[in-house]
């Protein structure tokens, strides 16, 4: 079948209000990690009224649209969780209100990263439109705690549900950009254990808070000299959290801890990662204690699954078919070539394809500097590009599998 790309593009810019109701309508309902289920029943309205062949929201809350009956699996994937606001004196509009004018669409969510998922159902409306059914099934996913941690519902998924898509496109923020990769991240802690006593004597005790210093020394060091690769950059660590114990203020402290983000790039690993830090001379002279955070919190539908704060990084060949895929995609939608390039933060791909080995590649409205940010904005004419290019990689995919 041949791709009708100047009318894809039509119904896209077509339905540029629909998706902007829609984006609008997700921001308007606070979502963070672990309380995404109203936005999720506003998602799975959205795709049936749109014409998805089946709606579904698994165990765990994610919502899952699937169009087609054909045999390659195709997924495409938001996460729909959010972060929260932070200090509204650093918001020049509500968050959740949101914003709109010829341009863009602010709010709580725009860019990172409900922006992707209407951009998708979208899609699914134009497939279903002009026909663009064919030997595949498109899954779109909405996807929960991503935020919180990310790639744990694709653990899920992929373990529990036992789908395993051919690629993935993941819809984060790429500035209409194709993104091929991204380092990896783990959280480390740090901890220090001393004695206390009165303050007004501190030598009779033994302060942790003391010790930890000549270690965030070493640390700080430490972060200068962490691995590099030539596509996705240096591996970067910093000290998030600071913690201890004490039995008042007029105390010594008898413990300290940190909390360390720390991104790997390719060849890193998360035992060298802890190595380092346990190698450290002040870590070793003050029996510091490293480890790695897990994560259990429930989902909102009750659902605990655990898992280790550990996210592997991943680069997709730029030779891959999925890579192909894409950019002949853009190609003949946009008469002009895509840049390539990689995401400076984490995505779902962690599991997707850092566990699992199942090629992600990235496409999505939206800019990543406004992710996390006070004003949160992304852009009309991005949800249009999106939507016309997500309605045709399923089709794309089938002819490069073909070369």
């Amino acid at each position: 079948m041949n791709i009708p790309f100047a009318q894809v593009l039509d119904k896209a810019q077509e339905y540029k209000a629909d998706m902007t109701r829609f984006l609008r309508d997700m921001i308007a309902i606070p979502s963070e990690s672990c309380d995404e289920e109203k936005v999720v029943l506003r998602i799975k309205e959205e795709m049936e009224k749109v014409g998805f062949d089946k709606v579904e929201i698994d165990p765990m809350g994610n919502v899952l649209g699937w169009i087609g009956h054909g045999p390659h699996l195709i997924a495409m994937d938001a996460h729909i969780d959010t972060v929260g606001v932070g200090n509204m004196d650093n918001w020049d509009f509500d968050p959740y209100e949101g914003m709109e004018d010829d341009e863009v669409i602010g709010g709580r969510g725009a860019s990172d990263q409900e922006g992707g998922m209407a951009s998708m159902v979208y899609a699914g409306k134009i497939i279903k439109d002009l026909g663009l059914e064919d030997e595949y099934t498109l899954l779109v996913t909405g996807t929960v705690q991503e935020e919180d941690c990310d790639g744990l519902c694709w653990q899920y998924i992929i373990q529990e549900s036992n789908i395993r898509p051919e690629f993935v496109v993941s819809t984060e923020p790429t500035d209409c950009q194709i993104y091929r990769g991204q380092r990896g991240r783990m959280e480390i802690r740090v901890e220090v254990a001393g004695v206390s006593c009165h303050g007004s004597a501190p030598e009779r005790g033994d302060n942790a808070i003391f010790k930890m210093g000549h270690m965030l020394s070493d640390i700080e060091t430490l972060s200068a000299n962490l691995g590099d690769d030539s596509f996705l950059g240096k591996g970067t660590l910093t000290v998030s959290e600071v913690f201890f114990t004490s039995p008042s203020r007029c105390a010594v402290a008898d413990s300290c801890a940190v909390s360390i983000d720390r991104r790997l790039t390719w060849g890193e690993t998360w035992e060298g990662a802890i190595k380092e830090i346990e190698e450290l001379e002040s870590v070793k002279k003050f029996g510091g204690k490293v480890t790695m955070y897990d994560y259990d919190r429930p989902a909102y539908t009750g659902l605990v699954y655990p898992t280790e704060c550990y996210f592997p990084a991943w680069v997709i060949d730029e030779k891959h078919v999925a890579t192909k895929t894409l950019e002949a995609s853009y190609e003949l939608l946009f008469d002009k070539k895509p840049t390539v390039d990689k995401w400076t933060f984490s995505t779902n791909g962690v599991s997707i394809m850092g566990r699992y080995g199942i090629p992600v590649i990235g496409f999505g409205p939206g800019k990543e500097p406004e992710a996390h940010a006070p004003n949160e904005k992304t852009w009309k004419d991005h949800l249009v590009t999106c939507a016309a290019m997500y309605a045709v990689i399923p089709q794309m995919y089938l002819k490069e599998l073909k070369k």
